[in-house]
């Protein structure tokens, strides 16, 4: 017997301090090259290119959430063998850079065109190199695992050559063309925006009614931009509604202008709108610009690019778009031509993400991708299993985008970006000049002064990345790139984008699977943004409660597709998590768990032994399947269970008893199961809490790092039901014991002597030891007089407990314990009922919240009914 057996020393503090671990430990990765993949392994390549945030970005709670995702799927693969690339970089971001730059130019009294085009680039180029790219250096904080000798960025100079590339094949191939059409107008870059950069907003505004033409031929419109009635070309209605059969085909008189205006049917009108007549404006609105086509209107530009009145020949050019609303309704009124007036009227209005302001449709002569052909292709696809869309039901909304895709304006009028490859002659010729060849020179050659929109460099990313067009070792072994992870909210700005430029360009889809994530929202499952105060900066909760727990908070509520609710508890309650890992793992490794020691045969180990093992080799098996499905979630959430549950609380304690009151060879058993279990969990935990799983498995096993270290593989040949059985009859048997001793008022430490029989008690008395040891029960002695009794009913029968509880209770004291928490439950019973009964914060708080307050409703409730039951038990006092 090796009964008091020591424990063995460690080198680990007693507590984790991510503070003072986390850098290093990345560093070490960093420079041991672990992240850094080679192209001429024969190891199976496993690619993932990182959504390229903007240089302007920082570090929130979206990108920790996606980027964690990814580094977990990452170093899973690493683990498994694959030569693994995820490869950062950043997006020149143009819009964004504009923005900022601009307004650092106006808070010195210049501008751009002050500046000039060659000035305003030097300029942003100074600032992208010292101030771009933040969020790289926070990625190395939430511990991602890129390669970081591949680092790109959109405007370097092998993307440049890549975007030229692509933009002459398919101005060869006839699929990109100028044209004019409506596009979405900021006054304020005076440049097109794509659809990505404008936010819907509700706002207050107005809804004029006005009355064109005069006598029997007058006509009632509505509108809530009134200035754009200077540009009408027509008066629409439904071509059956009879109060306006008779005005079809004739013309009325547009005020204020001078000029005749047709009236026109077209069924794209709903007569049961406001008077079922519309204005319509070709030029500055989209439905009306479809309405112009359809019916050969001219179109009439009213505003130059600054959002100014321009060229009606009215007394409002010159007039900014908002002075001349007001304007316009004057005169109008003046004229007696106001019908009605509906203020405030609320609808939703187009604003730049950007600069804030309105955006202003506006017809304007641009460069568009034909899209048709390429979205066939994209389409194609998914259809046909090329590409996976995870999860499944996302398929249809990704249908929905491609199969309906209108030409892509890729043209902006902006400074910082890829410049358009088109010279211009002095006798109209038009020229696309590519990569290596040499522009036309001559008096009279310009360039295309437009730039190209960022998510045209950003559609190139999956392979202009490994160096296409170029035939590089790199685009030859990771591409195409395995899995895209990324949120459902870019699928048709980015994502169908990549889908038909990398199809086009090589041949191939630029990745195997989309994975698709949702948006993270704060606890009540609403939108996260500074307006509504409820932000989160991931950097202060990994400052407050270390990288892993919020990496392990992220994936645990990451179910594929959908939307993802975060607060700082489930944060906190994460690092309780590593806390119990770090402390379990800690006294493991005192008590001799020897992960270099091999598994003893199953017939050598006890029944807690196989049960563990066992139920280990369960848990491989099925995080390994949900993290090739994608299932994050799942995967975490069965390692919290297993880890805090049957590892820590219980085969630990049992552990407990075989280390210190076994054999020789029972102790030497137990020590190589504690350490495969640790060995193998801190495996598993590693993708998703990458810090703390390093510095206790190096520790426990003395090898080189977790991020090399191989998947672990299912075994399992140490499944045994008996055990299992068993284990589950002691868990049964321990967790009724300890609930009646707190029942009874007995504290936790309390030692009471105690006999245990019954035909239930026969089938696991084997573990009578481990069970006394768990709920503080002595053996009887001489003159044992047990003063209370209870059954618990397991699978092999009833056992029986009697316990001599004398001399063991201070009814007043208990009393008074029992009182507070009868107290403590009518409360918690109180506030859950509130929740519940609150029908607003029902309709707003996502299922998962909701789930859990009517749970703690019915605790509580349960608790008042036992404390209830146990006061009527104390004698008086």
């Amino acid at each position: 017997m090796t009964e008091n057996a020591q424990p063995q020393q460690t080198d680990l503090p007693g507590t984790w301090n991510p503070a003072d671990e986390e850098a290093s430990l990345y560093q070490r990765w960093v420079d041991a090259g672990y992240f850094t993949a080679d192209p001429t392994s024969d190891k199976p390549p496993f690619t993932v290119v990182i959504p390229p945030p903007n240089v302007t970005g920082s570090l929130h709670i979206g990108h920790a959430f996606e980027h964690t995702l990814i580094d977990a799927i990452t170093r899973y693969h690493r683990m498994l063998g694959d030569e693994t690339l995820y490869l950062p970089g950043m997006d020149h971001a143009s819009i964004a850079v504009h923005a900022l730059v601009e307004k650092q130019l106006r808070a010195e009294g210049t501008s751009r065109r002050e500046l000039g085009r060659e000035a305003f680039v030097e300029r942003v180029w100074q600032w992208k190199n010292e101030h771009g790219g933040k969020i790289l250096a926070q990625m190395k904080r939430l511990g991602e695992g890129v390669d970081w000798t591949r680092e790109r960025f959109t405007m370097d100079d092998g993307l440049s050559k890549a975007v030229n590339t692509i933009f002459k094949k398919l101005f060869d191939d006839g699929l990109i063309y100028r044209a004019e059409r409506l596009v979405n107008w900021s006054p304020e870059l005076r440049s097109v925006l794509s659809d990505a950069e404008v936010k819907h907003e509700e706002v207050e505004g107005e809804l004029v009614s006005m009355r064109y033409g005069d006598g029997e031929n007058a006509i009632v419109v509505a509108t809530t931009r009134m200035e754009t009635m200077l540009g009408d070309t027509a008066v629409a209605v439904h071509p059956d509604d009879e109060r306006y059969t008779h005005l079809i085909g004739t013309e009325v008189e547009l005020p204020l202008t001078g000029r005749k205006i047709p009236i026109v049917a077209d069924k794209h009108v709903d007569p049961e709108f406001g008077t079922g007549a519309v204005k319509v404006t070709p030029a500055h609105d989209p439905n009306d610009f479809e309405i112009g086509q359809r019916h050969d209107l001219p179109m009439i530009t009213i505003m130059d690019e600054q959002g100014r009145i321009d060229g009606t020949g009215t007394e409002f050019d010159g007039m900014d778009r908002f002075e001349a609303r007001v304007a316009v309704r004057e005169k109008l009124r003046e004229q007696g031509r106001i019908v009605a007036e509906k203020r405030p009227y609320l609808h939703s209005v187009g604003h730049s993400e950007r600069s804030k302001e309105p955006i202003e449709p506006r017809l304007s002569l641009q460069w568009f991708v034909k899209v048709g052909p390429l979205a066939k292709a994209a389409g194609d696809a998914v259809r046909d299993g090329r590409v996976n869309v995870h999860p499944q039901e996302m398929e249809k909304r990704y249908f929905d985008w491609v199969d309906n895709l209108h030409d892509w304006c890729i043209s902006r009028q902006l400074w910082w970006g890829h410049r358009i490859p088109v010279w211009y002659g002095p006798n109209d010729e038009v020229v696309c000049v590519g990569p290596d060849e040499e522009p036309p020179s001559g008096e009279g050659w310009t360039q295309d002064p437009d730039v190209l929109d960022t998510w045209f460099s950003s559609g190139l990313w999956p392979f202009s990345t490994l160096g296409w067009p170029e035939k590089t070792p790199d685009l030859n072994k990771f591409y195409p790139t395995s899995v895209l992870v990324t949120g459902y909210d870019i699928l048709f700005f980015w994502v169908v984008r990549m889908m038909m430029f990398g199809l086009y360009a090589t041949g191939e889809a630029p990745f195997k699977t989309i994975a698709l994530h949702g948006m993270v929202r704060d606890q009540f499952g609403k939108k996260m943004s500074k307006t509504a105060g409820n932000g989160v900066d991931p950097i202060e909760w990994m400052d407050k409660y270390g990288t892993d727990a919020l990496r392990f908070t992220l994936t645990r509520g990451a179910n594929p597709g959908t939307d993802v609710p975060i607060g700082e508890e489930w944060v906190a309650g994460s690092r309780n998590f590593t806390t119990k890992l770090w402390n379990a793992t800690k006294f493991a490794m005192m008590n001799g768990a020897d992960a270099n020691a091999p598994l003893p045969a199953a017939a050598e180990l006890t029944e807690a032994d196989r049960w563990i093992l066992g139920r280990l080799g369960s848990v491989v098996t099925d995080v390994t399947a949900y993290l090739a499905d994608y299932q994050f979630a799942k995967a975490t959430d069965l390692l919290y269970q297993f880890t805090w549950t049957e590892l820590c609380d219980w085969y630990l304690e049992l552990s407990k008893v075989q280390v210190f009151q076994g054999d020789e060879a029972r102790v030497t058993a137990t020590r190589a199961v504690l350490g495969h279990v640790f060995d193998t969990v801190l495996k598993l935990l590693h993708p998703f809490i990458p810090f703390i799983t390093e510095k206790l498995w190096t520790a426990l096993t003395g090898r080189e790092s977790l991020v090399i270290a191989p998947w672990p593989a299912a075994d399992g040949s140490y499944a045994d039901a008996v055990a299992d059985k068993r284990i589950a009859d002691v868990q049964k048997l321990v967790t009724e014991v300890r609930r009646f001793r707190a029942d009874q008022g007995l504290k936790p430490s309390q030692k009471v002597a105690a006999r245990l029989s019954g035909d239930g008690f026969a089938e696991i008395t084997g573990h009578d030891e481990p069970i006394r040891a768990l709920v503080r029960l002595t053996r009887p002695e001489d003159g044992f007089a047990p003063s209370a009794s209870l059954e618990v009913g397991l699978s092999a029968g009833v056992v029986t407990v009697e316990l001599d509880l004398s001399g063991t209770i201070d009814v007043a004291a208990e009393r008074k314990r029992l009182q507070k928490d009868l107290g403590a439950a009518e409360k918690e019973l109180a506030q859950a009922e509130a929740k519940l009964g609150n029908q607003a914060f029902i309709d707003k708080a996502p299922e998962p919240v909701i789930g859990k307050i009517r749970a703690r409703k019915e605790t509580a409730a349960a608790d008042i009914e036992r404390i209830n039951a146990r006061l009527a038990t104390l004698p008086a006092s």
